[in-house]
């Protein structure tokens, strides 16, 4: 591998590998709201969203951080009142001064916002337009969280970068990268310079303070309920700690952590499986760090055929990141990881998303303890046969298999998914 090659794949990483706080549907939605009014110059007296289906099926139920509330109209409020669009994913860290400000706009302006959904548009697209004292401003998010494709005020376009071009739909079209395969992914895990590769330790510093909190006791507890039953067993305590940070996320905690391909629980699952597990291992600190790469970088390679939302949920990705990264730590060969990968594929090839809410610890957890047990089976080189459902011999073919199914097969799914979100009959958490 070239020196040119290592640097283009340490982009890769670290434009997918960013800090973020709460949910990143909420979060980017919020980011292009205030892009919005900056644009626009004043506060709004109207917001209308227009938002893909993926999207709108993330916000509607999870947590908003430092609010104690769900959903959409307040991660809006505080776009208006405190959001600054240079805070990225991160825009929804403000204070609590700030937080009781946006609720008593939120209490006084909740008939200005509109909120519906874009039929014919990319799988995550953010649409707002703000009116107000006659004029309007627009801003548009395709693709990618933080990807402004069009900025326009009045009748003045001041960004217009949209394409016909589904980014998504190719494994290695995005963002300029060098082409992926689990090969070279693990060639460049296990032979780039350490010193290159330490960037990815930040992303336990993050998460595994999400995880304190989430052991106390967040969202469904599950992380706390599994912690209290592990009785010294190391597969059940690291489970417990990864999804703790789950729990935490999902019900509004306001500590940030570093998400992965535009997911913060992606970027949890990626990290703290294979953390966790070295250290109770006692795997030296060069093969964690090699490990966490080998885990995020894997589950980036997978997401791009999936595409960046899907009816597909993205802790399948991330979860088979873990799986390569426990086999690493174990031992196991290049070989063995592929088995992994496709044990793993024919395991949770039908986890489906239906939003981001606080049982999303639950399909993390799944996800993890199926890392375990395809990883150990791959060790002990089982795997499943070439017959057997997505699988094929060449393990690139089978990711290939899952990513048509995730991009293109799962798209009348999204459409149910959807209707049943928004036809239940529910108490909001928000009363």
């Amino acid at each position: 591998m070239t020196d040119q090659e290592r640097i283009e794949i340490q982009k890769l990483i670290q434009q997918e590998v960013v800090p973020a706080t709460g949910c990143t549907e909420p979060g980017a939605v919020a980011l292009c709201v205030a892009k919005t009014c900056e644009t626009l110059g004043c506060e709004p007296e109207k917001i209308t969203l227009r938002l893909s289906k993926n999207v709108f099926k993330n916000a509607m139920g999870v947590g908003i951080p430092g609010t104690g509330m769900i959903g959409l109209p307040i991660a809006v409020a505080m776009a208006v009142t405190a959001g600054r669009s240079e805070r990225s994913l991160e825009i929804l860290t403000i204070s609590p001064e700030e937080v009781i400000a946006a609720k008593q706009w939120l209490a006084n302006h909740s008939s200005c916002i509109c909120i519906g959904v874009e039929e014919n548009c990319d799988k995550l697209y953010i649409e707002c337009c703000c009116e107000a004292a006659g004029k309007k401003a627009k801003a548009v998010i395709a693709k990618r969280h933080t990807n402004f494709i069009y900025i326009s005020k009045d009748d003045s376009v001041i960004l217009d970068q949209k394409t016909g071009v589904d980014i998504e739909a190719d494994t290695n079209a995005a963002c300029d990268t060098p082409k992926l395969s689990v090969a070279r992914i693990y060639e460049y895990a296990t032979t780039a310079p350490i010193s290159e590769l330490q960037f990815i330790n930040d992303t336990v510093v993050l998460n595994r303070a999400a995880a304190d909190e989430g052991v106390k006791g967040m969202g469904l507890h599950t992380g706390q309920i599994l912690m209290g039953h592990a009785n010294g067993d190391i597969v059940h305590q690291v489970v417990a700690r990864t999804v703790a940070a789950s729990d935490a996320r999902m019900e509004g905690c306001t500590k940030p952590i570093y998400s992965n391909s535009g997911s913060g629980n992606q970027g949890i699952c990626c990290t703290l499986p294979v953390y966790e597990f070295g250290k109770r291992n006692g795997n030296s600190d060069e093969e964690i760090t090699r490990a966490l790469i080998l885990s995020h970088l894997m589950s980036i390679y997978i997401k791009r055929g999936i595409g960046r939302l899907s009816a597909l949920c993205g802790l399948v990705n991330a979860s088979m990141g873990v799986s390569a990264g426990l086999v690493f730590l174990q031992g196991g060969n290049i070989e063995q990881i592929g088995y992994a990968l496709k044990n793993m594929i024919n395991t949770l090839a039908g986890m489906v998303c239906d939003g981001a809410k606080p049982s999303c610890a639950l399909k993390m957890a799944t996800g993890v303890y199926s890392a375990f047990v395809s990883s150990r089976l791959a060790l002990e080189d089982r795997v499943v046969d070439e017959t057997d459902g997505l699988s094929e011999k060449d393990v690139d073919r089978s990711v290939s298999n899952l990513g048509r199914l995730g991009h293109d097969g799962m798209d009348q799914t999204d459409n149910m998914i959807l209707d049943i979100m928004t036809h239940k009959e529910c108490t909001c958490r928000n009363d």
